[in-house]
């Protein structure tokens, strides 16, 4: 079996046919351009170790029970205007797209752009016991195009206003309550949860549809995200008038 690569601030490790993502970077796993460039590679090379239409599944996590990512750098847009375009969005244009199913397990708090990181995802599993998921946007006076895309897509309306519009916190019970998670698990049970679902849809990729199928129903999440990265001649986004 190929040996996988070592990656900054990440770690990627084999299970079979399913590949564990963990996120190492501090603080709190918050996401700037370099880091989600080096995600992307991390993807790439699950994908590359796969193979094309084989069986498969990728899982992010993060590395403790107390968070698993609280979004974005905002700082960095202050010297970097298109730091977005050449990370964050790309990024999750590259889950949306990606050849094989995805599970993000919220090991922790998932706050901010974790949220459309998370939504980006196939499926979700949540610590049942600690971390709450919330999207402020509307409390920081911060819009890029496309924000509301996963939500409306993914949520029942009532759920996605909550998230989008009134930045609503939920708890892990209350996130599968309202259809956000598929899963809530013990901390020590997480991983084995994530695993057994990963085992259960891999074959799944097998047929080398499984990308075309899923742009079937989030298309419109797809092409947005397409279309704001890898963008310089204008702006993408309104830069948060709070910060947190």
């Amino acid at each position: 079996m190929t040996d996988v690569p070592t990656f900054q601030n990440l770690s990627l490790e084999r299970f079979d046919n399913v590949f564990v993502l963990t996120m190492q970077k501090p603080p709190e796993n918050r996401l700037n351009s370099q880091y989600c460039q080096e995600m992307i590679r991390a993807y790439r090379t699950a994908e590359r170790l796969l193979g094309p239409n084989s069986e498969g599944a990728v899982i992010t996590q993060g590395h403790d029970a107390k968070f698993w990512c609280t979004g974005l750098e905002l700082d960095e847009s202050d010297t970097n205007p298109f730091a977005n375009t050449d990370g964050f969005y790309p990024l999750i244009h590259t889950i949306l797209d990606f050849p094989f199913p995805t599970i993000a397990l919220l090991t922790g708090h998932t706050f901010g752009g974790a949220c459309p990181l998370a939504l980006a995802h196939d499926y979700r599993v949540m610590n049942a016991r600690r971390g709450f998921i919330s999207m402020p946007p509307v409390n920081l006076g911060l819009h890029f195009d496309g924000i509301g895309s996963l939500p409306r897509l993914k949520l029942r309306p009532q759920v996605a206003r909550k998230m989008l519009l009134e930045a609503h916190r939920w708890t892990g019970s209350e996130a599968l309550e309202d259809g956000i998670v598929d899963a809530i698990a013990e901390p020590e049970k997480m991983l084995d949860v994530a695993l057994e679902l990963g085992n259960k849809v891999a074959p799944k990729a097998k047929m080398g549809v499984y990308a075309l199928l899923r742009h079937e129903l989030w298309g419109d999440a797809i092409e947005k995200f397409q279309r704001i990265s890898y963008v310089h001649g204008r702006m993408t986004s309104a830069p948060a008038k709070a910060k947190i």
